[in-house]
């Protein structure tokens, strides 16, 4: 099954605030996707957040696959995924971030971003990260052990039961790319950064496709 996630507001702002709950039963398939791109605009107060709540059961898989959040400047934004596995499923997850849209001439130069990954198997904690953003982003970001100036960035995320064959065919599909991909532990973690939306799709959507086993990213991504 293929679910797409719409938010009816066009965007969020400080204070605003979003849950999304996603359960796969046993021995189910599911993607889960958004309609567009979510927006963060500029916040006068608070904080937005958006929480998501992924439960795989056994033998079933989740591909959590929302296009690119993009941060206006002067946005504030907090993002909590919290996910929970079977022993045996497969989870397959991506989150890119756009700092404005280059081909409108916007740029952020300063704001707030929070991002807080957790993810057990049967309670053990296998994947944890955390991503902060504060103050002088545009500053923040020039840095080389950062984002060296690029705008765009992706994290992709893998474990299941192909983890170690998804390796080199990964490796050869960012080969040519600023990015990079390691595997330890039953997990696979890629991470991506490019001058543009345009240019991190380019990247981004075959390396979904190697993760998805040949399968392409879902339709709503084209339209």
């Amino acid at each position: 099954m293929e679910a797409i996630l719409i938010n009816t507001s066009g965007g969020l702002t400080g204070g605003d605030v979003i849950e999304w709950s996603v359960a796969a039963a046993a021995s189910t398939s599911l993607c889960v996707t958004t309609q567009a791109n979510e927006k963060i605009y500029k916040a006068a107060a608070d904080t937005a957040s958006v929480t998501s709540r992924i439960r795989v059961g056994a033998g079933a898989s989740v591909h959590w696959l929302p296009q690119e959040t993009i941060l206006f400047d002067r946005a504030s934004l907090t993002r909590w995924l919290d996910v929970d596995l079977a022993e045996d499923s497969e989870f397959l997850a991506v989150e890119a971030v756009l700092l404005g849209r280059t081909a409108m001439g916007e740029a952020v130069h300063d704001g707030f971003f929070r991002d807080r990954w957790r993810i057990r198997r049967e309670g053990r904690l296998v994947h944890a990260e955390e991503m902060r953003f504060e103050g002088e982003v545009a500053r923040v970001c020039e840095a080389e052990a950062v984002l060296s100036g690029q705008v765009a960035f992706a994290t992709l995320f893998y474990t299941g039961p192909l983890t170690e064959a998804l390796l080199p065919r990964l490796r050869s599909c960012l080969e040519q790319t600023s990015g990079g991909v390691s595997c330890w532990n039953g997990k696979l973690v890629a991470r991506l950064v490019a001058s543009t939306g345009y240019e991190l799709r380019k990247v981004l959507v075959p390396a979904i496709s190697v993760l998805r086993k040949g399968a392409p990213v879902p339709k709503v991504w084209n339209i």
